[in-house]
């Protein structure tokens, strides 16, 4: 494998951070992956608006995987309560499987440990996704039990095809910062 650059997205890379997203989550393109939430949520998984307030707001970062310029991985992390926050968590179909995630990971939690001084970093799973879970398990994640309801009603989350989705908060303790 190439070796990944990272960089901070900027307002300029919305349209792609949309299509990388969607490509990973929704529709038919993100069944070649095992990322996939096509058999249970329709509609986006991210907006321009959302995107441009994660880049705008303090301790807040979408961190862009490249590789020779091309846009291969995303996520978003931010402190919120005390902890860092992961999500938005993409990887193209296409990528996925040959480590880029693992990559992807360990950058944002080195991160979060050493530019935010934060000891544990959080996550939301939709708690039904047990091969996602069991991912992030063997990257150190643990199941907090702690449970927030889906928001059902708000199409910015997407349109469930299902009833019974929740979160669960996923967490790891961080290496401290050397």
């Amino acid at each position: 494998m190439h070796t990944l650059t990272f960089r901070t997205a900027t307002a300029d890379d919305v349209p792609a951070l949309i299509e990388l997203v969607t490509s990973a989550y929704r529709g038919d393109a993100s069944r070649a992956g095992w990322t996939t939430e096509a058999d249970i949520l329709d509609g986006q998984r991210v907006d321009a608006e959302g995107i441009l307030a994660d880049i705008a707001r303090p301790r807040s970062a979408i961190l862009l995987a490249e590789q020779a310029g091309r846009l291969l991985a995303c996520c978003h992390i931010a402190e919120e309560d005390g902890h860092g926050y992961f999500g938005m968590f993409a990887v193209s179909p296409a990528a996925q499987g040959g480590g880029v995630g693992k990559q992807v990971m360990r950058q944002a939690e080195h991160h979060v440990a050493a530019q935010w001084r934060l000891a544990t970093m959080q996550m939301t799973v939709i708690d039904c996704r047990d091969e996602l879970i069991a991912f992030y398990e063997r990257r150190g994640y643990a199941r907090t039990g702690i449970k927030k309801p889906f928001p059902y009603g708000n199409e910015r989350f997407g349109i469930p095809r299902r009833d019974d989705l929740r979160f669960e908060i996923l967490e790891k303790q961080l290496e401290p910062a050397a």
